[in-house]
């Protein structure tokens, strides 16, 4: 699994390379999925990457959130939880507060290589973060 986590890694950090402008200061609007009618959608490697950090965090299960906000996201500080590996969605800011999406083009590639270790994993696609996430946890415990 380290080394699947690594390869993910690697897309996030190849990401953080390319010179995009954006204005996200953690604002955290684009995590009020419930406002912005968009939910990133993760692979089954970023889905169990962002689940690692999540269990790294002392948690086991996802809170259940009312607000519509993301899952990942501190009532308490309003801060994500597992910033640092945060899925690509997150990383390409979906959302208008943070600049809007990056240009499938200019990211198309990473994408692939996402896909590519999906496949590896098994898995069939990205599904939004909840669902991705919940799935995460039921490999987990099956382990």
């Amino acid at each position: 699994m380290k080394t699947i986590f690594a390869k993910v890694r690697a897309v996030y950090a190849e990401l953080e390379k390319r010179p995009v402008q954006r204005q996200c200061i953690a604002r955290t609007q684009c995590c009020q999925f419930q406002l912005t009618g968009l939910t990133p959608e993760l692979t089954k490697g970023e889905a169990l990457l962002a689940w690692q950090a999540f269990r790294a965090t002392g948690r086991k299960e996802l809170p259940e959130r009312t607000d519509g906000a993301c899952p990942l996201l501190q009532p308490a500080t309003g801060r994500c939880l597992i910033y640092a590996d945060r899925p690509f969605g997150c990383r390409t800011h979906f959302c208008e507060a943070a600049g809007g999406m990056i240009p499938r083009q200019d990211v198309v590639d990473l994408i692939r290589r996402l896909e590519e270790i999906d496949r590896e994993l098994g898995g069939d696609g990205p599904h939004q973060i909840v669902t991705a996430l919940t799935a995460a946890l039921q490999n987990h415990k099956t382990r």
